[in-house]
């Protein structure tokens, strides 16, 4: 399967320790002051905040602390760091392209951690436009095959406004335009499908294959990119089989 679904699909399922540790509220948190600073505090009339607040819900975040964040981004609050956006571009075991999204108060330090993981695990940072025209911004919303019925469900989908239905080994990926991934999503919802996950993030257009050692390399640079406090989301263009991701311990 391809780096992009299955990598959020490892996220979701570890997602609970995740959320333990902290690191999925500190980087909702942030997400959410950003686009409040951005483009207010109304989420009916701020898409990206309203993505942030779902996402938030979905973490079972207190609505409390969503209020705080939203707050702080609209000045109403202080103690709001002045981050900044930033996407560094690289490439990871065999090629692989990484696109590594951060919001960070100091950019020196963040570069020279982002370049420290790419190095150490088989990578290196690239140019900014080495690999950032293999990905497109598109929604994304992931099944487990046997959850549903792929006849039913793109006819569902494109009657909402998505784009396509893609068979992947064990899941099927429901791919959509930005915009409308909400109205997709809530008709998903409203006739009672389950879905594993679902986000709006860069999708690649191709793929590369990926043996069992540089598997387990990318896995690892995968993983450390996303501990880092700075960075928000990392998208790759590897493809994994399901049987050494099995072996790998990350079904």
């Amino acid at each position: 399967m391809s780096g992009h679904s299955k990598w959020s699909t490892i996220k979701h399922k570890k997602g609970a320790a995740d959320a333990k540790r902290g690191k999925v509220f500190t980087k909702i948190i942030k997400e959410i002051t950003l686009a409040a600073r951005l483009g207010g505090g109304d989420p009916e009339g701020n898409p990206r905040l309203r993505q942030a607040v779902l996402a938030a819900k979905a973490e079972n975040m207190p609505k409390d602390n969503i209020d705080k964040a939203i707050k702080k981004g609209t000045g109403e609050l202080e103690g709001a760091a002045a981050y900044e956006e930033v996407t560094y571009e690289g490439y990871g075991p065999g090629g692989v392209a990484v696109l590594v999204e951060v919001m960070t108060d100091n950019r020196n330090r963040t570069v020279s951690e982002i370049r420290h993981i790419f190095s150490k695990h088989g990578g290196n940072l690239g140019e900014n436009g080495c690999v950032s025209w293999i990905f497109e911004k598109k929604g994304n919303i992931v099944f487990n095959k046997d959850d549903v019925e792929e006849d039913a469900l793109m006819e569902l989908v494109l009657e909402a406004g998505g784009e396509d239905v893609v068979e992947q080994e064990s899941e099927y990926e429901v791919i959509t335009d930005p915009s409308a991934f909400e109205p997709v999503r809530e008709a998903i919802e409203k006739a009672g499908l389950t879905y594993v996950m679902a986000e709006i993030g860069m999708i690649p257009q191709n793929t590369v294959k990926m043996d069992e050692k540089k598997a387990e390399q990318m896995l690892k640079l995968m993983e450390k990119m996303e501990d880092n406090d700075d960075v928000q989301n990392v998208y790759a263009n590897f493809d994994i089989p399901d049987e050494i991701m099995e072996k790998l311990g990350q079904q």
